[in-house]
């Protein structure tokens, strides 16, 4: 498979050597301050840049029909356009917050565990996200997919950073330096705490996630999420 490299920092190059253990090759990188670029050679792309590039990158890749795939967070706002755009062209696109294999179970874990907690008293929810210092949001993508699946299954209405509002989740985002990210659920009570983890080790889990998805999504068209790579 020829795989187009939209951004190429840290997660770029980690992808990149994962991409061709694999036996993949890569036939464009594009750092973040190139808008243009010719995709005429990628049988599909991953998109990890910065928030002020995605929307560009993915809309290249739409308007030459090139299958993407995306883990840049905090351009959201545009999402929908995305999806629009995406519908208009028959283009291929997977966005996830987060490609780790192991995360995308504890997503399906977290919903399961909110269920379950809905009916009893007494329990508080908290949760709490690391990650390194050159992370530039917060709190995490991953965070906000893992309130957003709480709230989907829970009497919960929202999620705040360091709120003490009942009806919000709160959540504490730390920045730690050469933490890979680590992502814990709390429901705490007078009588007992109940925790989900998960903690990366280095960034080669979200690389894999990535590739797999890529490798998924070559020659189809519409819009997926991991769910649908993984068949959960």
């Amino acid at each position: 498979m020829k795989i187009a490299l939209l951004g190429y920092g840290k997660m770029g190059k980690t992808i990149e050597k994962i991409a061709i253990e694999r036996g993949h090759t890569i036939v464009l990188k594009v750092d973040k301050d190139d808008t243009t670029y010719d995709l005429s050679d990628a049988d599909v792309a991953i998109d990890f840049s910065i928030p002020s590039a995605a929307v560009n990158n993915i809309t290249n890749c739409f308007n030459t029909n090139t299958p993407v795939i995306s883990g840049t967070t905090g351009w959201l706002d545009h999402y929908d356009d995305m999806i629009t755009l995406c519908k208009e062209k028959k283009g291929g696109f997977i966005y996830a917050s987060n490609y780790s294999l192991g995360v995308n179970l504890f997503f399906e874990l977290n919903k399961k565990l909110a269920k379950m907690m809905k009916p009893l008293e007494g329990y508080e929810i908290a949760m709490e996200e690391i990650h390194h210092t050159e992370k530039l949001d917060a709190p995490s993508g991953t965070a906000i997919t893992l309130a957003e699946g709480i709230i989907e299954n829970s009497n919960k209405e929202a999620w705040q950073l360091d709120s003490n509002d009942k009806n919000t989740i709160p959540i504490t985002a730390k920045r730690i330096d050469k933490t890979p990210g680590t992502h814990t659920v709390t429901y705490s009570s007078a009588v007992d705490d109940i925790e989900i983890k998960h903690t990366a080790h280095n960034r080669n889990g979200f690389a894999l996630g990535a590739v797999v998805a890529a490798e998924w999504l070559k020659d189809k068209t519409g819009v997926y999420n991991m769910k649908d790579v993984l068949g959960l």
